[in-house]
């Protein structure tokens, strides 16, 4: 088995550059696979490799003064899902568009215990989902909010249009917590003062509370694309665009002109040849499409829960 880790920290980097040159050295001669940003404001990354690889990485960024406190998501793979290496510096570690944004004036952390106390008591509040569409289109907590946005950074301009009382008690979660550091912030500079987030997101939530409360599955930005996260509930929640039977795999159009991600099926797959519809079946650009290797990650979950999930989804897509 192999490890993979999310991760991020917002700390101070005087000379991005150098520090990004430094870095990728170490990852390239560790033989680390993954994608790292690194900006002024601090390090955001997602990795693969052995135990013994992941651990020698976790050491030396917590040996980097002011990342000692870096909280590492952690999983297994029975592949490395990442193709290479990735070491970059960018403007933001997530791109808000926002100057100012300080995570230090965030809202409060709710760990995810504190996180499901609430929602099984009967305080009212309003959830938000802050992720992209195509994240919450395949799973999601149960009576959240899902702006149906592509980019994180259309966050600010659906929050002038939303209605959202200022008076109201706000849970906010996303994939690993780095979305919701800022996104509180600007929610409480815009007025609202009960922010919550869920501290580490929905894969912490999904180790600690085995994914009580949520619906399908969660997107993550691997070769995986997606994963599990309430072992008991595993029915897909999406449709295939393809048949429309339920599904929650994502592919990229192999027209590569297209490359649309979008949810399909194995079945619609190998009817449109990997394709999102007739026009980018009938291009000249289409690459060919390999249904081994596509949903080969999707196989794995078979292997991994055991023969109750087989057949739970064999019944679900003949629904």
């Amino acid at each position: 088995m192999y490890q993979v880790i999310l991760y991020y920290n917002f700390q101070e980097i005087s000379d991005p550059d150098a520090f990004c040159k430094k870095h990728k050295k170490y990852c390239k001669d560790l033989g680390l696979k993954g994608r790292i940003y690194i900006s002024e404001e601090g390090i955001n990354g997602t990795a693969g490799g052995t135990a013994e690889q992941i651990e020698a990485y976790k050491k030396y960024l917590c040996s980097i003064p002011g990342f000692e406190d870096t909280e590492f998501k952690q999983d297994e793979s029975e592949y490395i899902p990442f193709a290479k290496l990735i070491v970059k510096v960018r403007d933001e570690i997530v791109a808000l568009h926002v100057e100012d944004v300080d995570p230090e004036r965030g809202g409060n952390y709710l760990s995810p215990a504190e996180w499901r106390r609430v929602m099984e008591g009967e305080e009212d509040y309003v959830m938000i989902d802050v992720r992209n569409n195509y994240e919450s289109r395949i799973g999601h907590f149960k009576g959240a909010l899902k702006p149906d946005l592509k980019n994180f950074y259309d966050f600010p301009k659906w929050l002038d249009e939303v209605q959202i009382p200022k008076d109201k008690k706000v849970l906010m979660y996303c994939t690993g917590g780095i979305r919701c550091e800022k996104f509180s912030v600007l929610m409480k500079e815009s007025g609202w003062d009960d922010v919550n987030q869920l501290h580490g997101g929905i894969l912490k939530y999904a180790k600690e509370e085995e994914g009580k409360h949520f619906k399908g599955k969660c997107f993550v930005f691997d070769d995986r694309l997606v994963v599990p996260v309430n072992p008991k509930d595993l029915e897909p929640i999406a449709h295939c665009e393809i048949t429309g039977k339920p599904a929650d795999t994502y592919i990229n159009c192999a027209n590569m002109e297209c490359n649309k991600l979008f949810v399909c099926s194995e079945e619609g797959a190998r009817k449109m040849e990997g394709c999102c519809s007739e026009e980018c079946r009938e291009s000249e650009y289409k690459r060919p499409f390999d249904p081994e290797h596509a949903f080969q990650p999707f196989r794995k979950w078979y292997n991994y829960f055991g023969e109750d999930f087989k057949e739970r989804d064999l019944a679900s897509q003949k629904s």
